[in-house]
């Protein structure tokens, strides 16, 4: 991923004049150059860029408090990236600013350049800025939450105060009696050509009818509608209540919202769907929310199951109806055999985390589950977590094995 971010360069009053500057980090700034930064004046702290403090000298310790402070009122919470090298006291510098951070309750830490090439720490670097982007996005999206959460998720509820505390994302609160309008104000002609799509690229149709197909594909406008209207960056649908109520599902149009870019949960579970967000942004990758549905200790692996899955993510997919109701119109897709990461977020304000790496090994069609199904046999993390210490019910799939880059990024970040 491309990244920029602004460096300050922090001297003491020693150094006199920008030749003298540069004498000394120089060479690190052309490199910091080169990954995307761009040398930032103390007037443009508040910026909508990452920012690191580069030490160039020893007796920088008060002033880099002092612009930490500034850039803290602009961007509040932000962790802390102090870039130290090897000469004229940089580093003992670094360390005594870091630990006066920490005794303040900021994160932070130091990135290390033993020379100006050194290309681990400047790909740390560059990973930071990332993650510090990463961090911005969520701090800026809107998150439509449709509906309640659902009754059942007696353990993912948390208000969204806490969401938009420890996350960043605002909780957006929208009645499905919304929702429900713009249903019925779908034309037929573009419900049809949403059915016509969705019936032609799959391999079979088992239980729906051609209305069941219409009903779904104007959930699935609807809610592109009320993105645009309402500009979130995400939702989650009290999806149930569409099957008690018009006797339709949302697991296609969550499917076609994810596969355009607007990460959609199910159930309300808007800490699902902030998972979803996250893994996104980190990754890059479409990811899955799913139910561990049944699970194997002694093989440490499990089954994930649900009705709805992003059609870009499958080799090619049925469509059955919804399976605890009967009814409706849900996604039957079949994962492909790779690695994968497993995501977990939990605790009373969201400051937990299950992380888990492996691979799918295979598909499945049992008739007493969800109808997409895919079996992880995982090789870094632990199956036995979620019976002693579980943090909900749902998981996020992303493909690709990520757990070291999302580990750090959350003990750097929450």
């Amino acid at each position: 991923m491309e990244a920029r971010f602004g460096f300050i360069p922090v001297a003491s009053v020693l150094v006199e004049g920008p030749e003298a500057l540069d004498h000394i980090i120089g060479e690190y700034a052309v490199a910091l150059t080169g990954i995307g930064g761009t040398v930032t004046s103390v007037d443009d702290i508040g910026q909508d860029l990452p920012v690191f403090y580069l030490l160039a000298t020893g007796g920088t310790e008060s002033k880099t408090l002092e612009l930490v402070e500034r850039r803290q009122k602009a961007v509040p919470g932000e962790p802390v990236f102090i870039l130290a090298h090897p000469g004229n006291n940089s580093l003992p510098a670094a360390l005594e600013v870091l630990a006066k951070l920490h005794q303040d309750g900021l994160k932070g830490r130091i990135i290390y350049l033993n020379a100006a090439d050194d290309a681990v720490a400047l790909a740390a670097i560059h990973s930071a800025a990332i993650d510090l982007g990463v961090r911005r996005t969520l701090h800026a999206a809107k998150v439509g939450l449709v509906g309640a959460p659902s009754d059942w998720l007696v353990a993912s509820m948390p208000s969204g105060k806490v969401v938009n505390e420890v996350w960043g994302p605002e909780v957006y609160p929208i009645n499905l009696g919304d929702l429900v309008g713009r249903i019925a104000s779908v034309t037929d002609e573009a419900a049809g050509a949403a059915a016509d799509a969705l019936v032609g690229a799959a391999t079979g149709c088992v239980e729906p009818t051609r209305e069941d197909l219409l009903d779904v594909a104007r959930v699935s406008q609807a809610l592109k509608q009320l993105v645009v209207d309402r500009r979130l960056n995400a939702l989650t649908v009290r999806c149930f209540d569409l099957v008690l109520s018009m006797k339709t599902t949302g697991c296609f149009a969550l499917a076609e919202l994810t596969d355009a870019g607007v990460i959609a949960g199910c159930e309300g579970d808007i800490v699902t769907t902030v998972g979803l967000m996250w893994a996104r942004l980190m990754t890059g990758a479409t990811p899955w929310m799913a139910n561990p549905a049944q699970l194997d200790e002694a093989a440490n692996a499990l089954w994930l199951a649900h009705c709805t899955v992003p059609r870009s993510m499958v080799e090619s997919y049925r469509l059955r109806s919804h399976f605890e109701s009967g009814l409706g119109v849900g996604i039957q897709g079949v994962l492909p055999n790779s690695p994968v990461t497993l995501v977990r977020i939990g605790g009373t304000r969201m400051e937990r985390i299950w992380i888990a790496e492996g691979a799918i090994v295979r598909s499945g069609d049992a008739e007493n589950l969800c109808r997409t199904q895919a079996y992880i046999e995982l090789s870094d993390g632990s199956v036995s977590d979620l019976l002693t210490e579980p943090l909900g019910n749902h998981i996020v799939l992303v493909p690709g094995h990520h757990a070291a880059r999302l580990r750090s990024w959350w003990e750097t970040m929450i």
